[in-house]
C-alpha cells in the first residue's frame, strides 16, 4: 500500500510539473506554426525569408538554454536540500548572465545581418527578406534570454504555473497583433513579412518584463532590493561552467540546423519553404515531448539534492514509458493527418509537394524522440551535461551533418537532410539508454 501511495504520489508530482511546461514549451512553437501560415499566404518568397531569419534568431538565441535547463538543475538541488533562498539567487546570476549577453548578441545580429542572410540563403532575394526580418526581431535577444532564467530558477522553486502565465501573455499578444501588421487588419498597416517580426518583438518583450518582475517579487524578506540584486560573480562562473558543456551541446545541434537550412535554402525557395514548415513541427513536437524531461529534471534535481537516489531513478523510469507513448500518439495523428494537415501552412501546390518526404521522415522519427528527450531531462537533472555534451556532439559529427553535406554534394535534397536528422536521433537514443542502465549519472 505505501508503494502505491508513492507510486500515484509520484505521477501526480510529475504531471504537476509536466502540465504547465507542456504548455510554456508549446506556447513558442504553436506561435511560430501560425506566424509561418500568416507569411505563407504572402507566397514562397516571404516564407523563406521566415525560414531563414527565424533559423538565425533561433541559432544566435537557443545557444544560452543552459540560462533555462542549467538553472532548472542548479536551483532544484538547492531546493531539494532545503535552500529556497538560494535557489532563487541563482535565478539573479542567470539573470545577469541572460542580460549581459543578451545585449552583446543583439548589436552582433545588427552588424552582421546582411552577410549572414546572405551566407544561410544562398540567393539575394531571400536574404533581402531574412534581412529585413532578423534586424527587427533581433532586438528581443536580451528578453528572450531573461524568459529562459526565468523558467529555469522558477521550475526549480517548484513555482511552474508562472512561466506559463507570462509566456501566454506575451504570445497571446504576438498572435493577435502578427496577422494584422502582415495583412493590414482591423485597420493595421499592411508590412509584410516585417510585420511579423514586430509581432515577434513585442510577444517576447512583454513575457521577459513579466519574468523580471518576479524576480524582484521573490526577494526575501528584510534583506534589501540592492543586496539580492547584486551580480556574484562567483556563482555565474558556476554557471557558465556548466553552461560550458550545454553551449557546447547546443551548439552542435544549431550547427546542424543552420547548415541543413542553407543546403535546402541552395534547392530552391520551394524547398526552403517545406523545410520550414517541417522544421516548426518538429520543433513542435520536440518541447510538446520535453514537458516530461523538464518534470524530470526538476524532480530529478531535487531527488538527488536530497540524497534520494532511488527516487531519482523510479522517476527516470516512469517519465521515460509516459513520454514513449505520448510520441506514439503524436506519430500516428501525423500520418492520419498527412493528406490534408500541410494544406494549413500554406496554398503553394510546389511547397506541399516538396513537403511529402521530410513528413514521413519525421512520423518515424517522433517515437525514437520521446526516449531521447525523457532521458536527457533526467541526465540534465543529475546535471551530466559533460556526458550528453560529448555523445551529442559525436551524434552529430557521425549522423547529421555528413548525410547533409552529402545531399548537396549529390542533390538529395530534403530526403537526404531529414535522413540525417533521423540517424542523429537514433544514435542519441543508444547513447542516454546506455547511460541511464547505470549509476554514474545518480552520483
Amino acid at each position: 500500500m505505501p508503494e502505491a501511495a508513492a507510486t500515484a504520489g509520484l505521477g501526480r508530482r510529475i504531471m504537476g510539473q509536466a502540465l504547465p511546461a507542456l504548455g510554456v514549451l508549446a506556447a513558442e512553437p504553436l506561435y511560430l506554426l501560425w506566424d509561418t501560415a500568416v507569411v505563407g499566404r504572402l507566397g514562397a518568397l516571404p516564407l523563406a525569408g521566415l525560414a531563414v531569419g527565424a533559423l538565425i534568431l533561433a541559432t544566435v538565441s537557443t545557444q544560452l538554454t543552459f540560462l533555462s535547463y542549467g538553472t532548472t538543475a542548479r536551483s532544484a538541488r538547492r531546493f531539494g536540500a532545503g535552500d529556497p533562498h538560494g535557489a532563487v539567487t541563482e535565478g539573479v546570476a542567470a539573470t545577469w548572465i541572460a542580460l549581459g549577453v543578451g545585449a552583446v548578441l543583439s548589436a552582433a545580429v545588427q552588424v552582421l545581418a546582411g552577410p549572414v542572410t546572405r551566407a544561410v540563403s544562398g540567393g539575394d532575394d531571400i536574404a533581402s527578406a531574412a534581412e529585413s526580418w532578423v534586424r527587427v526581431a533581433s532586438w528581443g535577444i536580451p528578453l528572450i534570454l531573461v524568459t529562459m532564467a526565468g523558467n529555469g530558477w522558477l521550475r526549480g522553486v517548484q513555482r511552474p504555473r508562472a512561466p506559463l502565465v507570462f509566456v501566454a501573455v506575451g504570445l497571446g499578444l504576438s498572435a493577435v497583433v502578427c496577422p494584422m501588421l502582415t495583412h493590414g487588419l482591423l485597420g493595421a498597416p499592411r508590412i509584410g513579412l516585417v510585420g511579423s517580426a514586430w509581432a515577434n518583438l513585442l510577444g517576447q518583450s512583454v513575457s521577459g518584463l513579466a519574468f523580471l518582475a518576479a524576480l524582484v517579487r521573490s526577494r526575501p524578506e528584510g534583506e534589501s532590493l540592492g543586496a539580492f540584486l547584486r551580480p556574484r560573480p562567483a556563482l555565474m562562473a558556476a554557471q557558465l561552467r556548466l553552461g560550458r558543456d550545454l553551449i557546447v551541446r547546443s551548439l552542435s545541434f544549431q550547427i546542424c540546423f543552420v547548415s541543413a537550412g542553407a543546403v535546402a535554402a541552395r534547392v530552391g525557395a520551394q524547398a526552403v519553404g517545406a523545410h520550414q514548415i517541417a522544421m516548426q513541427l518538429w520543433n513542435f513536437i520536440s518541447l510538446l515531448l520535453d514537458s516530461l524531461a523538464i518534470a524530470a529534471q526538476t524532480l530529478v534535481g531535487a531527488a538527488l539534492g536530497a540524497a534520494d537516489r532511488l527516487g531519482a531513478r523510479r522517476i527516470a523510469a516512469r517519465v521515460t514509458v509516459w513520454s514513449a507513448g505520448a510520441a506514439l500518439l503524436v506519430s500516428l495523428a501525423l500520418a492520419v493527418t498527412s493528406p490534408f494537415a500541410p494544406h494549413a501552412f500554406t496554398s503553394a501546390a510546389d511547397v506541399i509537394a516538396a513537403l511529402v518526404v521530410p513528413w514521413w521522415l519525421l512520423v518515424g522519427m517522433v517515437p525514437v524522440a520521446g526516449v531521447v528527450f525523457a532521458l536527457d531531462g533526467v541526465l540534465l537533472g543529475a546535471a551530466d551535461a559533460a556526458y550528453l555534451r560529448t555523445t551529442t556532439l559525436a551524434s552529430a559529427l557521425v549522423g547529421f551533418l555528413p548525410m547533409i553535406w552529402l545531399s548537396y554534394w549529390f542533390g538529395w535534397g530534403l530526403a537526404g537532410i531529414w535522413s540525417g536528422l533521423a540517424a542523429f536521433m537514433v544514435l542519441r537514443c543508444a547513447a542516454v539508454v546506455w547511460r541511464v542502465r547505470g549509476s554514474a549519472w545518480t552520483r
